[in-house]
């Protein structure tokens, strides 16, 4: 199983931007994903990306507010955050699938990937 590190949370006001990142060990260069989870909810899909990076899916509630991107080279996936709501408040985690995958695909439900980092929270106060 590949090791997820999760780094870049923190407390925000509204409006104010972050950079979540996720670094993985060893040939972590799979479909990459990011999920967050707020108190008493389920945790949900906010964004994932292809292996080869050109397919990328966002949750309606951050589409056009975060950007997921990804470096093979680094074996980490990045996730920017701008424009936060006190409604982005939650811990997010890093999530990877590093099998049984194609280039071209992206995977939005949590049993789709295999390693999952420890959560890194993220609060935005109003």
């Amino acid at each position: 199983q590949v090791q997820l590190v999760e780094s870049g949370g923190g407390l925000v006001e509204a409006g104010a931007s972050l950079r979540l990142s996720c670094a993985g060990s060893g040939r972590a260069n799979g479909v990459m994903g990011w999920f967050r989870q707020a108190p008493g909810k389920e945790r949900e899909i906010v964004a994932a990306v292809s292996w080869n990076g050109r397919n990328i899916y966002y949750a309606d509630s951050v589409k056009g507010r975060f950007t997921i991107s990804k470096d093979n080279a680094k074996n980490a996936v990045l996730l920017q955050m701008n424009s936060l709501a006190p409604e982005d408040t939650a811990t997010y985690y890093c999530a990877g699938r590093f099998s049984a995958y194609s280039g071209s695909d992206y995977y939005t439900l949590k049993a789709d990937y295999d390693s999952w980092g420890q959560g890194t929270q993220v609060t935005v106060s109003s």
